[in-house]
């Protein structure tokens, strides 16, 4: 599994909006801006259990995961992955860390969710003095 640069892995635990990518059945792409996390080793996202996007990935789990730091446009991260596990929200817990560290207060809704565990399978990262990830850009 690729690894999520050092110096750009803050971008996934920051308050910085992700575009996530995914499949449509078609197999045209639709793009979400969603909230992120990262636990060192996968990206991880949440929805509602029976939310189009919920259903989305379980029947077609590669997605797309593209952010830019927004004072430096230059620095970004963009992944493509699979969604590798998918688990409740006990207690809502994640979704209420993530609305902590996006709009500084507990998620408004009380509808069970479930995470989406993402492996990264691959990373490109660019920092804007080169790119981040050998080989990568070329």
């Amino acid at each position: 599994m690729p690894a999520i640069p050092d110096e750009l892995a803050y971008l996934l635990r920051t308050k910085v909006l992700a575009h996530v990518s995914l499949t449509e059945a078609d197999g045209s792409l639709v793009t979400h801006v969603m909230w992120v996390d990262y636990d060192g080793e996968h990206v991880l996202t949440s929805s509602p259990t029976q939310s189009y996007k919920s259903r989305a990935l379980r029947q077609r789990p590669n997605v797309a995961i593209s952010l830019m730091d927004p004072a430096d446009a230059w620095r970004r991260l963009s992944i493509s992955g699979h969604v590798a596990d998918i688990r409740p929200d006990e207690g809502l817990e994640f979704i209420n860390k993530l609305s902590q560290r996006y709009v500084g207060a507990p998620y408004p809704r009380t509808a069970p969710r479930e995470i989406f565990v993402i492996t990264p399978d691959k990373v490109r990262g660019f920092t804007g003095r080169g790119w981040a990830t050998p080989g990568v850009g070329t």
